[in-house]
């Protein structure tokens, strides 16, 4: 059995040489890996292409033309990227930088103070602060520690898990859940809007008869010494419908665009949203729910808000009839949003007992 530090934030502060084998990743997966600061510099100096950046303020004009020209920039990044860096989003710079602040505060508690939020993987308990076991796709370690725990509706979220430290945490997370649920709104009834369906169509088929839960992850990914070797987070799509993410301004997410991964870059004043599999579902493989990692680095640390929008776990996911044609047939089964989380884990469990990535 592979013996492991308890978080790679011990493990980053230890003055390590070199990485532990459990978090080298397997030859075929390094292409396009490296020092996440250096990549980017990389890139701009070829003038690699960038994820999208689409305005949202447009969507509010009164003029038609100038918001369906909105309308279309979001469904062609959805459709040809699936990720896009949004401005104009609307969020309170104030809030977000709220959010930052009560974010870096807790990682930067002592480590028994943060043990105190412990999850406990082992009994279903995933909500709290934990590092990844070793059940990804490849069977190795990812160089990450991370705080996760649902944010909204704030009737189903469990305060008892929330960090007290720092007193304001709860206070400004509950805002933010609030805040980025009606962006998500706003964003869905975009991407209606760019497939012909009615404005509400999606959010309206997401939330079911009850809401979409939006599930926070702070990554917090320390200093590491061979960033050439090791990932933040494995190559995977989002179970979600929608992926908000912000950052510390530190680079480090890669996207899979044509067989290359692309390195965001950190554009000030924009969030970055994923389509995740749940929308690609209803829209019939329309917008792509898109493969993306986590790249790390020699110099800085990097922190991530993600945001995962999920629909209930018994909401049935299938095509839209609406997109649905002799010409243009169902390309997915129905199951529900449980149904297929379960089988994206069972499907990592058997990759892993095969050993074909070893």
């Amino acid at each position: 059995m592979v013996v492991v530090a308890a978080r790679v934030e011990s493990l980053a502060q230890s003055d390590l040489d070199a990485i532990p084998t459990e978090y080298i990743r397997p030859v075929e997966e390094r292409k396009d890996m490296g020092d996440a600061l250096e990549v980017v510099k990389a890139q701009i100096k070829e003038g690699t292409r960038q994820i999208p950046v689409v305005d949202l303020r447009d969507f509010n004009s009164e003029n038609k033309e100038i918001k369906q020209a909105c309308v279309e920039s979001v469904r062609k990044a959805a459709e040809e990227w699936g990720v896009m860096h949004i401005a104009g989003h609307g969020m309170s710079v104030e809030l977000l930088e709220k959010v930052q602040k009560v974010g870096k505060q807790f990682f930067h508690l002592p480590l028994e103070q943060k043990e105190r939020y412990a999850n406990d993987q082992a009994s279903g308990n995933i909500q709290g602060y934990g590092s990844k076991l070793s059940n990804n796709s490849s069977g190795q370690l990812e160089w990450e520690d991370y705080f996760f725990h649902l944010i909204h509706p704030e009737e189903k979220a469990d305060f008892t898990v929330w960090p007290k430290e720092p007193s304001d945490y709860i206070e400004v997370t509950k805002e933010y859940g609030k805040q980025l649920r009606a962006l998500a709104a706003k964003v869905l009834s975009i991407l209606s809007l760019g497939l012909g369906l009615d404005e509400d169509r999606f959010d309206r088929e997401l939330r079911g008869s009850e809401d979409l839960a939006l599930q926070l992850k702070i990554n917090y990914y320390p200093k590491c010494p061979q960033p050439d070797l090791a990932l933040g987070v494995e190559a995977h799509t989002d179970v979600s419908s929608l992926t908000f993410i912000n950052t510390n301004g530190v680079p480090g997410l890669q996207v899979l665009k044509d067989d290359r991964w692309i390195t965001a870059e950190c554009i000030p004043d924009t969030m970055i949203v994923h389509i995740g599999d749940s929308l690609e579902i209803l829209s019939n493989g329309k917008y792509k729910s898109v493969v993306h990692r986590a790249l790390v680095n020699k110099e800085k640390v990097r922190i991530s808000w993600a945001v995962f929008c999920e629909p209930p776990e018994k909401l049935m996911l299938r095509p839209l009839e609406e997109l649905v044609s002799e010409d243009t047939p169902a390309k997915f089964t129905p199951r529900t949003f449980f149904q297929h989380f379960e089988q994206k884990l069972l499907f990592k469990k058997s990759f892993i007992a095969s050993g074909k990535t070893k």
